[in-house]
């Protein structure tokens, strides 16, 4: 029989589930949609209307390197548990190595075709949300590119190579041997997963950010009752002191506190030929995600209530 597109959109609306799975379903149910529903949920193919509402904050951050370009994934789930299932795993990595070229837009990666399938990125991701029993999600991308040069990655406590809760990417322009650039951008890599830095340079500073934190500084200088002319040398000072801790060029190097990451790069340049950061990325899983508490003596109270 004809199965319409509208039908199979319908379906999925629901659902949550494939749109190749809608219209197998609407097929084997001889275009009943009720049944089409049925049919999806004792597959487990419904789940993902059921878990839609879940809080996903766990998951996993993975990295993709293919030489001068590379990707940083961050995909959730709602439980650690799920994030070390190796079909989770297995997705996070295909996603992560389908990442490249699609810049910071994961909108745009979650509707291109998922590799080796006909359908796309996001219905692979629903799929798996049926198969595995708990809403997933793609928070975000990131990709990072050099002309010349090397990029390094780095994951903080790996489950899997290339996959944990922290993950970075250092790109690196530069014309120094590959396995001296491996090496630095190592180093470099794991100091931003311990420093967390939130610039490269003091020119790429949130302006709003150093806004509010100038308006701080002068407020508690003023607290102090010093005249203006001091103050004003207070607040440079305090500035500069700001600038250290947030500014990865800036930042005393977590191996040596003796030597700022700028310092680093000039030394390595040094001695095998120029090299500069051209960026970093730096993701944190979970980051910014308010992960709900549960009570759950009232959640066994509302499961057993008549």
């Amino acid at each position: 029989m004809s199965i319409s597109s509208e039908d199979i959109k319908k379906l999925r609306d629901q659902t949550q589930a494939g749109m190749m799975d809608c219209k197998k379903a609407l097929v084997e149910t001889g275009g009943n949609y009720q049944e089409a529903v049925e049919w999806l949920r004792k597959k487990g193919l419904a789940t993902a209307a059921s878990r839609a509402g879940k809080a996903a904050a766990e998951g996993a951050v993975a990295v993709f390197v293919d030489g001068i370009q590379a990707a940083i994934i961050e995909l959730n789930s709602e439980t650690d548990f799920v994030a070390r299932n190796e079909k989770f795993q297995n997705l996070t990595s295909a996603i992560a190595k389908q990442a490249l070229g699609f810049g910071d837009e994961a909108e745009k990666l979650k509707s291109a075709q998922f590799a080796g399938a006909t359908h796309s990125v996001d219905e692979e991701v629903k799929n798996q949300i049926g198969v595995i029993g708990e809403n997933i999600n793609l928070r975000r991308i990131a990709n990072l590119s050099v002309n010349n040069g090397l990029i390094v990655s780095y994951i903080h406590n790996a489950v899997v190579p290339g996959m944990g809760k922290i993950g970075v990417l250092v790109a690196l322009e530069s014309s120094a041997a590959k396995d001296k650039l491996e090496e630095v951008g190592k180093q470099i890599a794991m100091h931003i997963a311990a420093a967390k830095p939130e610039s490269l340079s003091v020119d790429k500073v949130d302006p709003s950010k150093l806004s509010r934190e100038t308006e701080v500084l002068k407020d508690q200088a003023r607290a102090s009752g010093k005249p203006e002319s001091i103050i004003e040398k207070m607040i440079e000072g305090r500035i500069r002191k700001y600038y250290e801790e947030v500014v990865l060029l800036e930042q005393l190097f977590v191996m040596d506190d003796k030597v700022k990451i700028k310092d680093l790069v000039a030394q390595f340049s040094k001695a095998n030929g120029e090299t500069k950061i051209a960026d970093y990325k730096l993701f944190i899983l979970g980051e910014g995600i308010e992960k709900k508490e549960n009570d759950f003596a009232a959640e066994v109270a509302s499961m057993t209530k008549n």
